[in-house]
């Protein structure tokens, strides 16, 4: 399906089914948000890396719920991520708008669960690391398997990694990208237990064998 949608540029990568929410303030952005509520109709976000508008992929955006009019005009909503788009033209220029636009079309993405192993795999991989650095609170503890774009954001993916994982329409082919960036982090997680476990021992008698010597 190929069609015109109005494009909203945030420097984040959204990926489908991820919550955000919004605080609107331009007069572009309020004008596009406000049709967008009227006609219950999404948005396209594109990201903006490092100061760069990256014009090929983005993510289509619903409008799930609008908290607050602001005295002032401005929009508190909620959103949540769709789909993924690729941009076939950018329409700078739309008669009585203030924002831009895109026609778009939509690849074929594959989002079922594929290789469970894999994902179980990087899910206790994720805790380790989270559990190292005292925060496994900000990681969902009941799950043992997730999506890749479920966890994407919880595996410290610098914004153009994500930006190529949206790239990937195949969950197993997202999943190894992410196993491949884990393998590098492991390593440290291997040094990261060892230092702990030598903290531990720091001020205990320890026993230690002089191998045979005399």
């Amino acid at each position: 399906m190929t069609n015109f949608i109005p494009i909203f540029p945030l420097n984040i990568v959204v990926f489908p089914g991820e919550a955000l929410n919004l605080h609107i303030f331009e007069p572009r952005y309020k004008q596009m948000i406000g049709e967008c509520l009227e006609e219950k109709k999404p948005f396209g976000l594109p990201p903006v890396i490092d100061n760069n508008l990256h014009d090929d992929l983005g993510t289509l955006i619903e409008i799930v719920e609008l908290v607050q009019t602001h005295p002032d005009g401005t929009l508190d909503i909620r959103t949540r991520g769709q789909s993924v788009f690729r941009i076939l033209q950018h329409i700078e220029a739309i008669p009585d708008k203030l924002y831009a636009g895109a026609i778009v079309n939509y690849p074929e993405n594959i989002t079922n669960p594929g290789d469970t192993y894999t994902s179980r795999t990087i899910v206790g991989e994720v805790k380790r690391l989270y559990a190292l650095l005292n925060v496994s609170e900000k990681f969902p503890a009941d799950r043992d398997e997730m999506l890749s774009y479920d966890i994407a954001h919880y595996v410290g993916l610098s914004q153009l990694q994500e930006y190529e994982l949206l790239g990937l329409f195949t969950e197993l082919h997202r999943l190894e990208y992410i196993r491949r960036h884990l393998a590098n982090i492991v390593p440290v997680i291997q040094q990261l237990e060892h230092l702990k476990d030598r903290i531990q021992r720091n001020g205990h008698f320890r026993d230690l064998s002089l191998g045979g010597l005399q």
